[in-house]
């Protein structure tokens, strides 16, 4: 029989739940039938405009004691303003069932919490992909020191993590964190946890470290109290240990991958160079920065080169699911147009001195010498004309090594050696041939060469080099090749993606594809001061497309390094250095292309060039007074042309005539110092 002290003790634990808010869509409806509005309600509230619209949209939930606050003005308004309709009224009277039903799901991820008064004036959010509803609180979140973190699109969740163990632990199982695979046949994103300063302090860890030369060997002692716990908890730190990007995993087991990937802003994991201010930016903005270059580009794991590169691998993953015709069972096979799971060794002229294929085996043959332009005409071949012309004007080719790397065929196995092979322009590789006898006006560069000197006999070139001095007219006899027999467009993916994101970053700022070249030129003058933020994606962009081909021939690092030996990066199949070869030569290529048309259309010669950035003489200070324009008033093709698109040129900066011929008798290179105005820096700086 049950007794009345049992009543009462269920009546009570009904007292004590907490409120059920009617649904959102209810709550709008009963605010707009008072005739109340979001900012007002707010105010009344003591919190944000922002996080009033999240409670009506679902987005986040109010906690006490704003909550019980909420919850009686619904009530009170509910009295008011009755529902029309019977379905309506059903519908009202359902909500809180199903919303206790829903919450006594476990395990769950994390709701999401109306974000605290913004501590500066919010800016015009990039419009961004729905999230997957595999990860409904997006790729990433940025921790501070009272708990909050801060995800994409304004979601703050609360994270109860004391220790970095805990915080693990929170991330993998509750946060609702992640990113869906690039490819069909790869693996979703490790969600990344940012640490603040203090939410780094709050943890056990120190806010800063100190007392190591190179950034890169930057990490906790392994006696470090923090270290311990995560060894002990049984999970693993990768080779580079507890970092600035500090991965912490388990093997996987079955299918299911365990993996975190944490930053520490404070030991400096976003470097200045590749994300502008963002450092010191709040966390809400530090996460809407690195959460729009997450969904489009990849979740950051590292540097923006380490980024670039694991891009390559995530949207060409080397393995796919293939089926074992005497068992039947499905089993990891190669994956065509990736570059398989082994590491594969160049041939020597692609290699670098300290390689092993070169110590081991004595090469003395030479090196493919495949870099970007460093060339300063010589003051001597200057007209009178040209010197007479008040300014000097430097163009920038938008990110030319991903125009490049467009459609470009690269090897995708290994080299094999030939003597005396017939040059085809499609077998990508390496060819010994003399090409000390083309031709080259000396007012422009070599196209053969970094530094633009004529090529003095026989040397090592990739592909597109050759092919080049074929386009010339010239007859090419190599004496040796390297050459790859499986090849494939390995970037096109890589290519269409950051194409993608620099475009509509760029977009985002402002510079639209639509405008016209003098408005476009007005655009980029103030595209970094219309959102901080998104110019900080821009630059992030920037910086992966080069960070990523140059990590495709990372050299050894560290003074302990002896020359032959084996250095880590040579382990992973993308240490290719003939395919970044391949993407410099025809960066290179294309520059001295448009140069030859320039010249033929204009009769105008560059002062400098240095990697994607041209110097011309101009009677005027904008590009707009030199680019051929054909009579109708568009641009003539086949010369340099403004606009927002990769390979396109924009303004990288304007100074007088004087100035660069000034700068050139002294041996320094005016494109280095265009955007810099006077501040001359040293050469090797």
């Amino acid at each position: 029989m049950t007794t009345e002290e049992e009543l009462f003790a269920s009546v009570d634990a009904l007292l004590n739940e907490e409120p059920h808010l009617p649904p959102p869509a209810e709550r709008a409806r009963l605010r707009e039938a008072a005739g109340i509005t979001q900012a007002r309600l707010a105010t009344a509230l003591k919190t944000t405009t922002q996080s009033v619209k999240n409670w009506e949209n679902g987005r986040s939930e109010p906690k006490s004691p704003r909550l019980d606050a909420y919850q009686r003005l619904l009530d009170g308004w509910a009295a008011k303003y009755p529902a029309h309709g019977v379905a309506a009224a059903a519908a009202t009277a359902d909500a809180p069932q199903t919303h206790a039903v829903a919450a006594a799901e476990a395990p769950h991820p994390a709701a999401p919490r109306p974000a605290a008064a913004p501590r500066r004036p919010g800016v015009k959010k990039a419009a961004r992909p729905a999230l997957d509803p595999g990860f409904p609180h997006g790729p990433l979140a940025v921790l501070d020191g009272d708990g909050s973190a801060y995800g994409v699109d304004g979601i703050v969740l609360d994270c109860p993590a004391a220790t970095v163990v805990e915080l693990v632990e929170w991330t993998l199982h509750e946060s609702g964190l992640g990113a869906p695979r690039l490819h069909r046949n790869g693996k979703d994103s490790d969600p990344l946890i940012v640490l603040t300063g203090a939410a780094a302090v709050k943890l056990g860890l120190p806010e800063r470290l100190e007392g190591h030369e190179q950034r890169r060997s930057l990490r906790l002692p392994e006696d470090h109290l923090v270290v311990k716990q995560v060894v002990k908890a049984k999970w693993r730190l990768t080779q580079r240990g507890f970092g600035p990007w500090a991965r912490i995993y388990r093997k996987v087991q079955g299918r299911e991958r365990q993996c975190v990937q944490l930053a520490v802003l404070s030991w400096g994991a976003l470097d200045e160079r590749a994300w502008p201010g963002t450092a010191e930016m709040e966390p809400a903005d530090v996460a809407r920065v690195l959460g729009v270059y997450a969904q489009r580009v990849i979740t950051p794991r590292g540097s923006t080169a380490v980024s670039g590169l694991e891009l390559m691998t995530a949207l060409r993953p080397p393995t796919r699911a293939v089926q074992d015709p005497q068992t039947g069972n499905w089993v990891p096979g190669h994956n065509p147009g990736s570059l398989g799971t082994e590491p594969m060794d160049p041939a020597p002229p692609e290699a670098t001195p300290e390689h092993p294929v070169v110590v081991d085996s004595g090469w003395s043959g030479g090196f493919l010498n495949e870099e970007a332009y460093q060339w300063v005409r010589d003051v001597s071949l200057l007209t009178d004309e040209e010197c007479t012309l008040p300014f000097a004007v430097g163009l920038d080719l938008n990110t030319a090594f991903l125009a490049a790397s467009a459609r470009l065929v690269v090897g995708l196995s290994g080299p094999d050696h030939f003597h005396g092979p017939k040059f085809n322009p499609k077998i990508p590789g390496s060819w010994l041939v003399d090409l000390s006898h083309v031709e080259v006006d000396p007012r422009l560069p070599s196209p053969f060469t970094p530094d633009g000197l004529r090529p003095t006999g026989p040397a090592w070139y990739q592909t597109h080099t050759v092919a080049y001095a074929q386009e010339l007219g010239y007859n090419v006899a190599p004496l040796e090749g390297y050459l790859r027999r499986e090849t494939g467009a390995y970037l096109d993916p890589w290519h269409d993606r950051l194409k993608n994101a620099y475009v509509d970053t760029l977009a985002d700022l402002g510079v639209t594809r639509d405008l016209t070249d003098a408005e476009f030129l007005a655009a980029m003058e103030r595209h970094k001061d219309v959102d901080p933020a998104m110019a900080a994606v821009l630059a992030a962009i920037k910086a992966t497309v080069k960070g990523g081909i140059g990590k495709l021939r990372e050299r050894p690092q560290g003074k302990r390094y002896k020359e032959g030996e084996r250095w880590p990066a040579l382990q992973r199949p993308t240490w290719r250095p003939d395919i970044r070869a391949a993407v410099i030569s025809k960066a290179r290529v294309n520059m001295h292309r448009k140069l030859r048309n320039m010249a033929a259309m204009t009769g105008l010669y560059p002062l400098a060039v240095l990697s994607d950035c041209v110097v011309y003489p101009s009677p005027g200070a904008s590009p707009l007074a030199f680019l051929p324009y054909a009579a109708s008033g568009k641009p003539q093709p086949g010369g340099f042309r403004l606009g927002p698109t990769p390979g396109l040129a924009k303004l990288e900066g304007v100074q007088s005539m004087l100035w660069a011929v000034d700068l050139m008798e002294q041996g320094l290179n005016p494109a280095r110092h265009i955007k810099g105005g006077d501040a001359v820096l040293d050469e090797g700086e």
